[in-house]
Parts: C-alpha cells; structure tokens; sequence
C-alpha cells in the first residue's frame, strides 16, 4: 500500500480536529479554516517524462524489463518530496516541480549497480526512495539534471539472522513493521520505533540515523547497525566483519547518515535482542521542565535507566500533545509536566527496574500517575502525523524541529529555540504556540523536540522559511547539533557545513569524489553541489 499522496500513511487513519480543538485554535492562534483542502490527483499537472527511449530502455534492462520502471503520473507524484509540512503544503497546492522522470524498483544489488550505471551513461541523478518519510528534504535534489526516484520496496528480504550472535541481516525496502513480524517468526524484536514506524525502512533508518521512542533501552538505530552492503556508481562497499574492530577508522560510519549522498544500502546487518516478556508504561507528574529535566538526567547518569524515558514541557502537557489520544479532553488539562517511563523485558526484570526508577523519580519530585498516562501516550504514539495533517485541513499550520545538546547546554538550548520561533513567527503576524518534550536519553546529554503551532497566514511556506532559519541560526549559537535524528537533506544542509566546519566539509566532499564522481547520488542532499 502506498503512503496518502497528499498527507501522511494511511488515509483510514486520518480523522478530523474535535470540535473542542478548532475552537481553542481560533482562540488562541487566530486559526481560521482554508479553502477545501488538498487537490485530487487528477487535478495535478505533472509534464511527460522527459527521458528519452534510450535512457528509459537502458533502466528498463537494469531492473530485468518494463515492468520494473514507471512514468505514469500517479507513480511519479507519490515519489515527490517527502512529508515535511512545507512539502505537503506545496503539493496540495498544485507544485510538482520536483516530480522525478521515472520510479526505478530493482529487486537485488547486482540491479541497484545496474540502475547507477544506466544513470552515469544518461546523465541522470538518482534519488534512494524507502517510506518516503523524510521531513528534511531529504528527497528534493537540486535539478541540474533528470532525476530518477529509485524506490527499493522490492527489496524486503530477511537475508540472514543468527540466533547464536543475535543478528538479523535485512533489505532496505522492509517497513519497520514488517521487519518486526519476520524476527517475531524467530523470537527476536529490533526494538525501533520511531513515530515513522509504520511507513519507514530498514535502508532509511540506517541512511538517517533514525532515533526510536524506545532508545533509552535499545539504542539508536546507528547503534544497532553491525554491518552495511552499499551500491555506489564505483562499485560494491561491504562494511562490518565483527562487532567492534580497531582496524582503522569504522566505515560504517561513514555511511550511516549519509542519506544517499554516498551510495545506496542494499542490506544491513542489526544486533537483535529477544521478543520482551512484557510491556508496561507509566506516566509521572513534575512541577516543571527543569524539575523534570533533572530526574531524566539522573536516570541516564546513574541509572535505572527505563526503555522510554520522555517529558513533555508545560506547553505540552497543557495542550495534551503528549497523549495525542486525549487532546481536547480533561485528560490533557492538568498542570505541570508529564513524564513517560516504560519498561520492556521478563516480569522479575521490568519489575525490579521499575521500583529502583520510581525510586529516582520520587526522590526529584515527581508524582507517579500509573498507567494510565503510559497506556494512552503508548496508544496514540504513531498518531501525530495525522494530527498535523488535520491541523492543515483546519487552517492551521503544524511543523516539528529537533536538535540535542549536552545536559549543561540544554536549558539555553530550549531557551534559544523557542525564543527564535516565537518572535519570528509573532512578526509575522501568526504567533505560535510552541511544545517541547525531551524523548531520548544519554548520560551526556538529551535532545529536544520541538513542535510549533500557528495560524497558516498569507504564505505558511515562506513564514516557516524565516522562523526555521531563525531556530537553526539558534540552534548553533547555543551550543546543538542541527539534527539529532530527522537528518539533514536540503533543509539543514547549509548549517550542517558551519556545524561540520570548512576542514570537515572537503574531506566529505573528497568521499564524494570518490565513491560518485559524476554526482549523481542525490545532489545537493547533506553537502552543497560543487
């Protein structure tokens, strides 16, 4: 099934704003409804694809035939950007400037190398296509040339696991929940789920280095990642022979948020862990962020350190956006901030973590809730991208950020960042309402997630365009990263070259060279063209 081409997932999913909600919106925000919302397809003017016989005839033997390439209108339109707001936003109104000239679907390795030479010899980039859930730009290359969207969704395959080793090798076409079900056959989980879930890829997770809800207890995704297969248009890399190695510097870092930019993953080895006995999430009640923020740092410090550990800020907590399934209802009007702790493993083990962290968190402060909170934020934890897509369909405009700092550095981080959403936006003349929730852990440090709010205004595009330079420019200043887990595309690109400095850049770049000489690997995505 494919993604809505217009929002997010599935579109039985999706469900309109309670009444309650629209009415706060317009009290607060000025939110007002637009026009009839999104165009059909049918609707849209997507030109022919402009490559010619040869080109189309030389993809179409890389993939085994016609059947294994597309240029119908529909196919191209549904591999148009990703899902960020600015991209829905332009889609529903009509742009399909960045509408590839073909959807490639190779089936192995040997065609995914096929597919990048067919693209060398024709003067064609090639944009890595999985979920399509990029939020970063991550799928708009600068069109100096035809691009070809080359979607791996046949590529689904359990290669290998060893249950001795407790590793998994998988294709980078599989959805998260299909990856899931075949180890579940095995009796082994992955353990990552990001609000993408439902639609992302394995391939997708390891080019952007994917962050899940659960990473306190099983990591990154990056941390997972034990081995990778990468097509480039020079050749084969096959990178991870052991766990951990001191034999130069690791490859596999190399490629493991590179996004496309390097090569293409064709299979990646993952460390495994056991299907959990049980699951249990609980919620805790804190007077303030900071407050809170102390106890989450204690936990990851010195431990017990839960599965899901996050907390929500007073914004969000009000609002109920940590609980999407409670928004507008009594539920989410409490005070104070809310905190989720879960636990996953045998009953004597999330029993015996969960009295030594509510140990912890009582002696910062906080105020145990019991399940209820955990159940509903477990509940609703993949709803929120339906959610923003209601608010656009209600006129008003929804868009997330996220960055990470070291512990000292994240009050100021917080500080900065709603700052500079705010007052841009104000100046605007749609003032926001602007939510944060700390939802992944380290003894070091923590990210932040931030979630703004405002009416749409005369151009919601360009509005967002300056508070997001404004919050990036923030980000910086205060000491973050410019991405702890989204990636960087287009749209972070240019600060991720002053994050990485002008030594760092060129020697990316000189990988680049090397590895795709011609620059046909997402152009312009993570490093500016040449």
């Amino acid at each position: 099934m494919d993604m809505l081409w217009s929002g997010w997932g599935d579109p039985a999913e999706a469900a309109p704003l309670p009444d309650t909600v629209t009415a706060l919106l317009g009290e607060l925000l000025g939110v007002r409804p637009r026009g009839t919302g999104a165009p059909t397809l049918d609707d849209l003017r997507v030109p022919g694809s402009p490559l010619d016989a040869a080109a189309l005839g030389a993809l179409a033997d890389a993939v085994g035939g016609a059947d294994g390439i597309r240029t119908d209108a529909d196919s191209r339109i549904r591999h148009t950007r990703g899902k960020s707001t600015p991209d829905l936003l332009r889609i529903r109104a009509g742009d399909t400037a960045d509408v590839p000239a073909a959807v490639v679907l190779p089936a192995t390795h040997d065609e995914v190398l096929a597919v990048l030479c067919a693209c060398a010899r024709h003067g064609l980039a090639a944009v890595p296509f999985g979920g399509g859930t990029s939020v970063v730009g991550g799928l708009a290359p600068e069109r100096r040339r035809p691009f070809v969207a080359l979607d791996l969704r046949r590529m689904t395959g359990l290669l290998d696991l060893d249950p001795v080793s407790r590793t998994a090798t998988l294709q980078p076409g599989l959805r998260a929940p299909h990856a899931e079900a075949l180890l579940a056959e095995h009796g082994f989980t992955l353990g990552h789920f990001p609000q993408s879930y439902e639609w992302a890829t394995i391939g997708g997770f390891a080019a952007a280095r994917s962050s899940g809800q659960a990473s306190a207890g099983y990591g990154r995704f990056d941390d997972m990642v034990l081995g990778l297969t990468v097509a480039t248009p020079e050749g084969t890399l096959d990178i991870g022979r052991a766990p951990r190695s001191a034999a130069g510097p690791d490859l596999r870092q190399l490629i493991l948020g590179s996004e496309g930019a390097f090569g293409v993953i064709t299979a990646v080895t993952v460390r495994i862990r056991p299907v959990p006995e049980t699951r249990r999430y609980e919620g805790w009640r804190f007077a303030s962020f900071e407050e809170g923020a102390a106890a989450l740092r204690r936990l990851a410090q010195d431990g017990p350190r839960p599965t899901v550990l996050r907390l929500s800020d007073e914004s969000e907590t009000l609002i109920g956006l940590a609980e999407p399934a409670a928004i507008g209802s009594a539920a989410a009007t409490d005070t104070g901030c809310l905190a989720i702790a879960g636990y996953e493993g045998t009953e004597e083990e999330t029993a015996h973590r969960r009295a030594g962290v509510a140990a912890v968190l009582s002696a910062c402060g906080g105020t145990h809730l019991g399940a209820g909170p955990g159940e509903r934020w477990a509940d609703g934890r993949y709803s929120a991208p339906y959610l923003r897509d209601s608010l656009l369909d209600a006129g008003a405009f929804a868009e997330t950020l996220e960055t990470a700092a070291f512990w000292s550095r994240v009050p100021r981080l917080y500080a900065a960042v709603r700052g500079a959403l705010t007052d841009t936006l104000t100046e605007a003349g749609t003032p926001p309402l602007v939510m944060c929730h700390i939802s992944h852990v380290y003894e070091n440090g923590a990210s932040l997630y931030f979630t703004v709010v405002s009416a749409q205004g005369a151009d919601p595009v360009a509005h967002w365009a300056t508070a997001k330079h404004a919050a990036n420019d923030a980000v910086l200043a205060a000491g973050g990263t410019i991405s702890h887990h989204h990636g960087v595309g287009t749209d972070h690109r240019d600060w991720y070259v002053r994050e990485a400095g002008p030594l760092g850049v060129a020697a990316l770049r000189a990988v680049k060279r090397r590895l795709d000489p011609e620059g046909l690997l997402n152009p312009g995505i993570l490093l500016p063209v040449d």
